[in-house]
Order: C-alpha cells, then sequence, then structure tokens
C-alpha cells in the first residue's frame, strides 16, 4: 500500500515537473532573441571591403550582395538601429530600412546589405524621430530585397517598437 502511494506521488511529480518545463520552453520560446549587428555579419566577412567596381563619385553601396546568416531565417528578434522611412502617412510609418547608424542610405553611402534591414508593418506604426535608435521586434528573413537607395539582406515583419 505505501508503494503504490510512493508511485502515485512520483508520477504526480513528474507530470507537474513536465507541466512546468513545458510552460517555460513556451514563454523562452516566444521572447525575441537580441540581435545586433555584428551577428549579421557571417564570420570571416569583410563588411568593409572595397566594391569590386568604384563607381565615378556617386553614392554607392559598398557591399550590395553580402552574405546573410541562415541562422536567423525564421527567428523572432528584437534589433536596435535608426529608421530610414520608406512608405507611409505623416502618422503612421509601413516600411522602413533599419540601419546601423544614423544617417545610413541618406547622408553616407548605404553599408552592406547585411547591415541593413527591410521593415514592414502591415497597419503602420508611428515613429515619433527618426534621429532617436529604437528597438523593432519580429519575424526576421533572410529573403533580401532591393530598393532605390540600397540592396538589402534581410526583412523584418513588424511587430513591436520601442525607444532605445
Amino acid at each position: 500500500m505505501v508503494t503504490s502511494k510512493i508511485k502515485s506521488f512520483l508520477a504526480l511529480c513528474i507530470l507537474t515537473a513536465s507541466v512546468l518545463l513545458s510552460a517555460f520552453s513556451v514563454q523562452a520560446e516566444s521572447e525575441p532573441v537580441e540581435v545586433y549587428w555584428e551577428d549579421l555579419v557571417p564570420p570571416g566577412f569583410n563588411e568593409l571591403a572595397p566594391p569590386a567596381v568604384q563607381h565615378n563619385g556617386e553614392m554607392s553601396q559598398l557591399q550590395p550582395d553580402a552574405p546573410v546568416v541562415e541562422s536567423y531565417d525564421g527567428k523572432r528578434v528584437k534589433i536596435p538601429g535608426f529608421v530610414v522611412p520608406l512608405e507611409g502617412t505623416a502618422e503612421l510609418t509601413t516600411e522602413f530600412l533599419l540601419v546601423p547608424y544614423f544617417g545610413a542610405c541618406i547622408h553616407v553611402p548605404p553599408p552592406a546589405s547585411n547591415q541593413i534591414v527591410y521593415v514592414k508593418f502591415e497597419n503602420g506604426i508611428p515613429i515619433d524621430n527618426i534621429y532617436d535608435a529604437i528597438w523593432v521586434t519580429g519575424e526576421l528573413s533572410t529573403d533580401g530585397w532591393k530598393g532605390d537607395i540600397a540592396s538589402v539582406g534581410y526583412r523584418l515583419k513588424g511587430e513591436a517598437i520601442e525607444g532605445f
């Protein structure tokens, strides 16, 4: 009789531990991974290497076809950066480039394509000041994007932004 009570107690402990572990792993999976710009560069790639072709004084992207880190494809991430608006209204921005430093793609040649993230928010989001750094959360993809001002290595389906 004591043995069956011990077995029942142990079974209940194992079941409880299993439920707690699965709840913990679901919570851990829902938290975005913090990604920084250096994480988006594959090992051994020199993002500052000069382009294969020199242009005649035009502002051109140094590495428009830079390799990406495939392990981030499909991951939910949170990444800091600066906004280069592309589409939206005066109140809501629906598409923008997220870049590692202020002025990239506008005032200086665009960085390597693996240092730019194309971000899209279906319903738009208010961006108060493009001079301030923000964090952007969403699902990252290694599908590139090409626009008038730069080639981009990553896309992000935007979920949220917050101040830095």
